[in-house]
């Protein structure tokens, strides 16, 4: 899943997705200890954004893609006008073996502004993708569009 800021013109810098906690507990590894404050976070804060999608990624990198998913189609909903939480819902999907809708987030993260070619090719969130003629399609369009704007 993408770290980056959630609308190509915010400069504002997101945590990675594997997390930026400093403080870890010696019985909990460093994602365990994120998954539990995130979730403490979200219960009293169900909508903040940034911690849906740093629990989202964490929640996929542990395999739990089912509920790492219903938090991205929440950000969807939350910002639907911003590239980064339809491009981390079509992970999601593609994770799942979801593949038209997949697609489908893809192309709309596209449509919006997203235009990291790179990101596409190596994230390995969209291997299920990769054969479908439809993934060439979207990834010669996102490198004309960024050849275009020299973003990436």
């Amino acid at each position: 899943m993408a770290s980056t800021p959630d609308h190509p013109n915010d400069s504002t810098p997101k945590p990675p997705c594997s997390g930026t906690s400093g403080f870890r507990v010696e019985s909990q590894s460093r994602r365990e200890f994120e998954l539990e404050f995130m979730a403490g976070i979200l219960a009293r804060h169900p909508f903040y954004t940034d911690v849906l999608r740093v629990h989202a990624c964490n929640l996929a990198a542990i395999g739990e893609h089912g509920r790492a998913l219903q938090l991205d189609r929440l950000q969807v909903r939350l910002l639907p006008h911003r590239p980064i939480p339809w491009y981390n819902l079509a992970c999601g999907y593609a994770a799942l073996g979801m593949i038209d809708a997949a697609f489908m987030a893809l192309e709309r993260a596209i449509d919006l502004g997203f235009n990291r070619p790179r990101l596409l090719r190596n994230d390995r969130d969209l291997d299920s993708l990769r054969d479908d003629p439809r993934f060439a399609r979207l990834s010669r369009r996102i490198e004309s569009i960024t050849a275009t704007c020299r973003f990436d």
